[in-house]
């Protein structure tokens, strides 16, 4: 990872160095409240976008993407990115976010915090359009992966053949088949709702906290739309999507993000459930390399609680959340027709490295 990045940073030229790059973890208080925005939606998310390097150095970018992913997450990410090209078209390539181009799989970011392999702490950023991976290396290891986030838009698309490319196809699948597995005394507390909410609830929160509800689209972006003609559309979009979840202020707390998990435990599951569940988790925690996301013990998968919202056939409008110690998966379908889905991974306890950094600081820098 860090000669990935030690050889993306040698190839910049002094402009586009001084917008990739942006001090240690941890230092000043600028940097880190930068290293801390994260955004999945068509935004600037901060750093050096794709479509202003050289084809070679979009080639060492996506080495570094490539260093923080197993294989099918690499796959899965570079998927989400060309699916730009497809929206173009499903939209009909004539979507405006105030710039020549509304959908642009060049618009994916680079960011660079601190000095790669050197003693401090050093971390990167990557994310575009439904894409958002931070990572953080503290004392020669990674110590944080999350927040991770993929999406895709459209979610299912078709293909010459029979199976269309549905990038999240495993995470929403294996799901449906869990809680339509349930019989209906445990369905009745996995279920919170019949009906799902427009987006996942933490949104792109840096920190997450007990009671925190559904953040609206406007909130989700870098800044603030200075055309009004923009800011209109934000305001459509977000008043369409409120309306077709049908949510209401006592939905909105029902869903409510809290320390203590919703839903059911694993521990009552039957075997064959569990094991569906641990699939079900493994297409998030897989998405690192082996060693970076250690598959739960049976005495941790006890402690994971599995919530539903929203109808359980195909067709349906869905939102599901997996919470258990130091882990939060989000994931939900409803938006386009329910094809158009979103999926993170968080660690309430370490997204970017708390802990790490907390750790860290600790031990180098204790009077």
């Amino acid at each position: 990872m860090a000669a990935a990045a030690g050889a993306l940073l040698e190839s910049l030229d002094a402009e586009q160095t001084a917008v990739a790059r942006r001090g240690t973890p941890g230092s000043d208080a600028e940097s880190d409240a930068e290293r801390l925005r994260w955004y999945y939606t068509p935004t600037d998310h901060g750093g050096l976008p794709l479509k202003d390097m050289r084809p070679a150095q979009q080639s060492l970018v996506m080495q570094l993407v490539a260093s923080g992913l197993s294989t099918a997450g690499y796959n899965t990410v570079t998927t989400v990115m060309g699916l730009e090209n497809v929206l173009d078209h499903v939209e009909g390539w004539n979507v405006d976010w105030g710039r020549e181009r509304g959908r642009d799989p060049g618009m994916y970011y680079v960011r660079i915090f601190g000095e790669p392999g050197g003693t401090a702490p050093w971390g990167w950023r990557f994310g575009g359009h439904h894409v958002s991976l931070n990572n953080l290396v503290v004392d020669g290891a990674v110590r944080s992966t999350t927040p991770c986030f993929i999406g895709a838009d459209p979610a299912s698309s078709p293909l010459l053949g029979p199976s269309p490319l549905r990038p999240l196809g495993g995470a929403e699948d294996l799901a449906r088949e869990l809680v339509r597995s349930l019989p209906p005394e445990l369905a009745a507390r996995a279920v919170l709702l019949d009906r799902a909410p427009s987006d996942i609830i933490a949104g792109n929160r840096a920190r997450i906290a007990d009671g925190d509800e559904m953040l609206h689209l406007t909130d989700i972006w870098r800044g603030r739309f200075t055309e009004q003609r923009l800011v209109d559309r934000i305001a459509m979009m977000d008043e369409k999507a409120e309306a077709g979840s049908g949510f209401d202020a006592a939905d909105h707390a029902t869903l409510a993000l809290t320390a203590a998990p919703k839903g059911l435990a694993a521990a009552e599951l039957d075997a064959g459930q569990r094991e569906v569940l641990r699939a079900l988790l493994d297409t998030y925690l897989g998405r690192v390399p082996d060693g970076l996301a250690a598959a739960p013990t049976d005495t941790v998968l006890d402690t994971v609680h599995f919530a539903w919202a929203g109808g359980t056939a195909p067709e349906d409008p869905h939102y599901y959340r997996l919470q258990g110690p130091r882990l939060l998966v989000e994931y939900d379908n409803t938006q386009r027709q329910v094809n158009h889905a979103h999926s993170v991974w968080r660690d309430p306890e370490s997204d970017f490295g708390f802990d790490a950094l907390a750790a860290h600081r600790a031990a180098h820098h204790s009077a």
